[in-house]
């Protein structure tokens, strides 16, 4: 069988599987936080905008326990998979990119399934601990996507090729949250929550067919198929010693300049991610009131902000260095948030993309920029 080096339709479906339940498990957590059985009912919301009124303290209290649970989930994942990112993605420099990619695809079959059983049953919410848990183990988002990056980065010699293809990676990513986001608030009308995470949970299923039938692995493993198969500690030890080599036998200018641009990236991921988290328990509770439809139009929102991003990196970087286009979205992003701080009516929230239409533009730059500054051997 003839397999392929095109990594995009792995992104495209892990996307829109993790969009489509993304909102509504937020939405899962807030009813059943709230003890709210779900009516598909056109207008229906939960928001009390009286503020004397008991229906309006309770409903403060629900959102607040619902942005605590899931923070608590976000950091019972994100410990593990941090751990894993780091090592699985690190060694594919060596070992090849699909296990970096089929490992978290597993982990979000094995979540999505546990939510439909959760959904389905009504089982405790403490569950979700468990399941957050075991997806971080197998990498979850972060070595999903640092393995993607890392493959893009493996077949593209040529850094304009690279710069742009990275941008064409995030524009998938944000159309299909947009798409995904769109249509999960008619999914959840539609045919519920159960079946909804049924659903995310076959599209993982087709991805990881995909991955380990279909995709050619972009690292070549003839020199390593010789060798015997080392021990988790020598896998440990290999991969830390090569980040220390990285540093250790860079230039110093080198060193500092991988430092910044990780700080930076980080920084901006940090506030872009946490910013966008908080978007949805807002808009369900006053003054916006949002159902699921009008939640589903604001995720939906960020596809013109993907397109615009993705049309920004290509036009400026034919005129302009790549920091100046990271500084460009850096104040879109500020704008966007500034004026969300204060959006107390329906129009003014979905207005809030305008000043962010750029905000995207320095995560596929600041990605190249680092790919751009390491050897091809220290991709990962």
């Amino acid at each position: 069988m003839r397999k392929v080096l095109c990594v995009e339709p792995v992104i495209f479906i892990y996307t829109l599987a993790f969009s489509l339940t993304s909102p509504l498990a937020q939405q899962f957590i807030y009813r059943r936080q709230y003890n709210a059985t779900f009516i598909s009912d056109s207008n229906a919301t939960y928001c009390e905008q009286n503020t004397s009124s008991p229906a309006y303290i309770k409903q403060k209290e629900v959102q607040e326990k619902a942005s605590v649970f899931r923070m608590q989930l976000d950091l019972t994942g994100a410990v593990p998979s941090l751990i894993v990112a780091f090592v699985i993605v690190a060694n594919g420099d060596r070992q090849g990119r699909k296990r970096s990619l089929v490992l978290p695809s597993m982990g979000a079959l094995i979540g999505n399934i546990c939510l439909t059983v959760i959904s389905y049953f009504s089982l405790s919410l403490c569950i979700l601990f468990a399941v957050a848990f075991i997806t971080g183990l197998c990498g979850s988002m972060a070595t999903f996507l640092g393995g993607g990056f890392a493959f893009i980065a493996d077949v593209c010699q040529d850094e304009k090729q690279k710069t742009t293809r990275i941008a064409v990676v995030d524009l998938i990513f944000g159309v299909v949250s947009g798409v995904a986001g769109l249509s999960s608030g008619y999914f959840l009308r539609g045919v519920g929550f159960t079946w909804t995470f049924a659903i995310a949970s076959l599209l993982h299923v087709i991805n990881i067919i995909y991955i380990i039938f279909f995709l050619e692995d972009s690292v070549s493993m003839s020199e390593f198929q010789h060798q015997e198969p080392v021990s988790c500690k020598e896998l440990l030890r290999e991969t830390f010693s090569g980040v220390y080599m990285l540093f250790k036998t860079a230039p110093y200018k080198k060193r500092v300049l991988i430092i910044v641009l990780l700080f930076t990236f980080m920084t901006y991921l940090f506030t872009t991610v946490g910013g966008s988290s908080l978007f949805t328990l807002y808009e369900l509770d006053e003054p916006l009131c949002w159902n699921e439809v009008y939640i589903g139009y604001g995720a939906a929102a960020s596809t013109s902000v993907s397109l615009t991003s993705f049309l920004g990196v290509y036009l400026f970087s034919k005129c302009l260095k790549d920091i100046y286009i990271v500084f460009i979205g850096i104040f879109s992003y500020i704008g966007g948030m500034v004026m969300a701080a204060f959006a107390k009516t329906t129009l003014l929230m979905f207005l809030v993309r305008v000043p962010s239409l750029l905000c995207f533009m320095p995560i596929p730059v600041l990605r190249s920029m680092l790919s751009k500054v390491v050897l091809t051997s220290e991709q990962g």
